[in-house]
Formats: structure tokens, sequence, C-alpha cells
């Protein structure tokens, strides 16, 4: 991970438990809430039947990334002790509340209660990062990243630990190998109709940290055929839509590189019985927004951004302002017209955001644009031009607030 400006105090296979009812409920530590492998009683392996089923948003953000000047401003917005995150998230909260499902990657790991907490190079967040993110609106996480070992066996634990307190679900490390090898279901709606999401997490690694010992599945490493074969069960077990969230790419780089490309293509070529294994592809780690492109009439964000982050220094060594930019993916799914066919996403839409790291305030750009700031213009246009790069304007993409 690259380097923040200012110094302040303060990585197996397979998916992980989640809880499906993370929308509305306070799940015990990584079980209670988790839908049974089978789908809900009379769905069967197909999930919520067609003719009862009802369109849903599905919204994603790109990287948390708490460095130390991010703990520091947490702290200082309490007004006492401890750390309070909702401040600097409430920028993104009407587009994240707003939506019947709302995925974040949580980048980094949580330390101890009362600290120390730690940003660049190897991070330990505060686990009152979890009720900023409960309070956006969040219903889901991922938590496979370059950062997922940074604290070990023990950092995974008090992350997910602290998720599952605040009723967030999660996807990509785990605390067990059977926790590891249960799907993470989401419900998108209300009642016996919801659609049922699944959501699977993967890493490219884990900045040369060892797994722990004898915990070959602490964190999911990107391996195409294991992915396939995870949405594959996933779908067995009764998920309408597989969204697969991956930490990839080449950090500060616009243009997704030829790896991205690649694993892009081939999984979204992935069927089953003539219906895609993966419906929606979301891109984190390059620090920098990437384009949106549909391919193999399937969306991929090949990179978010950084939703929360420091100041940030590239590798040329220059404060990169493009390091707290980013996009949100909002996508609106909807029902197939007969059983067993894919939900198609009728609307796909990007809402780009900045993160002040003066105020330590996400920013929608164009909220702030349509309230009168018209400096903030040329970031939102920056960002527009690079997520519409690859011709995702021809396949429908709109910018939205």
């Amino acid at each position: 991970m690259t380097k923040r400006i200012r110094k302040g105090t303060v990585a197996a296979v397979t998916v992980l438990l989640a809880a499906a009812t993370a929308c509305s409920g306070q799940p015990a530590p990584g079980e209670a809430g988790r839908q049974t492998a089978a789908g809900e009683a009379g769905q069967g392996a197909g999930g919520v039947a067609a003719d009862k089923a009802r369109a849903f948003t599905l919204v994603a953000s790109g990287d948390i990334l708490p460095h130390s000047s991010v703990i520091d401003r947490a702290a200082a917005d309490t007004g006492g002790p401890g750390y309070d995150f909702r401040p600097m998230l409430k920028g993104a909260a009407p587009v994240v509340s707003r939506a019947d499902l709302a995925i974040c990657h949580m980048e980094t790991v949580y330390g101890e209660d009362g600290g120390p907490y730690t940003g660049y190079p190897s991070f330990t967040s505060p686990p009152e990062v979890a009720q900023g993110l409960r309070a956006t609106g969040f219903d889901s996480c991922s938590t496979a990243s370059n950062h997922t070992l940074d604290d070990g066996a023990g950092g995974i634990r008090r992350t997910l630990d602290a998720l599952d307190k605040e009723g967030i679900a999660h996807a990509g490390s785990a605390r067990s190998a059977a926790e590891a090898a249960r799907p993470t279901f989401l419900k998108a709606g209300t009642g016996k109709h919801a659609a049922k999401v699944a959501h699977l997490a993967y890493t490219y690694g884990t900045n040369d940290v060892p797994l722990p010992e004898g915990q070959p599945w602490a964190v999911n490493l990107i391996d195409e055929q294991k992915i396939v074969a995870d949405a594959r069960a996933a779908r067995r077990a009764g998920a309408d839509v597989v969204a697969v969230s991956l930490h990839w790419g080449t950090e500060w780089q616009d243009e997704p590189d030829e790896k991205q490309l690649t694993l892009g293509r081939q999984l979204t070529a992935a069927t089953s019985a003539g219906r895609p294994d993966i419906d929606l592809i979301l891109g984190t780690h390059a620090h920098v927004p990437q384009a949106y492109e549909k391919v193999n009439g399937t969306w991929i964000i090949y990179g978010m951004g950084d939703q929360i982050a420091g100041a940030m220094i590239n590798y040329e060594g220059a404060q990169d302002p493009r390091g707290n930019q980013s996009s949100l993916g909002r996508f609106t799914f909807a029902p197939p017209r007969e059983p067993g066919k894919r939900w198609t996403v009728e609307k796909a839409e990007f809402v780009p955001q900045w993160f002040d790291t003066t105020a330590g305030r996400v920013v929608n750009l164009n909220t702030a644009i349509d309230g009168g700031a018209d400096h903030h213009r040329e970031v939102r246009d920056r960002i527009r031009d690079v997520v519409l790069g690859r011709g995702a304007a021809e396949d429908g993409l709109l910018m939205g607030k």
C-alpha cells in the first residue's frame, strides 16, 4: 500500500459466512442470521419465484482505508473518548442507505478495543469503523485485501466480530474452515419475495505475509477456477444474483491492467445451463477510479478508488489527489420473466465521490455541484471521463446522484 502524507498516532481460498438477514438483524458472531444452503422453502435452487420477484438496487463503494490521519479525524469527531466514523461517511449515506443492498470494501483489519491503532504500512483500525459503516447503511463488506493479514488471525477475528456486532455481513476472510466454506447470502428487499444475493470476495495477495499456520482458509485468494466453482455453488444454493468483489489491479493506474482484463473476460464468460455464473464484478485496490465496462453481458467495475483514505503519495513520491477520488456503483436488477433465467441489470449508474482530507468528509460531487460548489466540477468530470473510458456509456451507464 502506498504512503500517506501525515504520520499520526495511532492474506487460502473459499467463501466466508455472512448473515442473510444482515439488512435488518443483529447476527451473533459468525452464525446467527445466515440462510440455509438450500434457500428458502418453496424456492429450491432457483431462488425467489420469478412471478413474485421485485427489482432491487445494489450499491457498491471503494476502499475504506483508515490512515493515521483518518483515525485522528475520527477521534476528534467524538468530542470525547473513542472514535466516530459516522460524520466522515455522512456524505455517502443518502445514496448508500436508499439502496436495497449496499456493499463496502473494508481494506484494513481492526485492533483491540482501545488501541493502539496504526496506519501505513501495517494497518490496525479502530473497531468503531464498523459502527460508522452501519450508520451509513452498508449491509455487507468485502474483507479480502492485501492488508487482511496485517495483524494475523487475530486481526481477522476482531474485524469479523465487530462487523457481526453491527449486523454487517462480510465475505473474503474467515475465522474457521466451516465459516470459510459457507457462502455469504444477503436479502434484497423484504419478505418471502426478497431476492437472494450471494456476495463473494477475493484478493490478489497479502503483501507476502504467509497465511496463519493451519489456516489455509483465512483469506480468499484470487483463483479463476475457485471463483467460478464458488459462484456455481452459491447458485445451486439458491442465489438469484452472484456479486464478486475482487481486490486486484495495479496501484495508481487509471486503466485496468492486462490481468484484470483477462480475468474479467474469463469470469464473465463462465456459464451453467446457459446462465452466467457471475452477475456483477466489483473491483478495488488501485487507489484511483477505474473504468466500468460491460463484458460478455456482465458489468465489471475495474476499480472504484478509495472512499476513505488519508492524503496519498504515489510511486513517484508526489502527493496524488487521485487517491481521494472514487465512484459508487449503483445497479438496478430486474427479475427474469421465467424461472431459471438471469436477473438483468436494467439500469447501471455511477456516482462520483471525493474524500476531503482537510475536513475528513466524503463528498458526493454531484450534490456538491448542485449546491453551488463549482470547484468540485473538475474532479467530478475527471472521474466521469475515467469511468466512461472503455465505452460504458454506449451500454447505458449513467452518472447518478
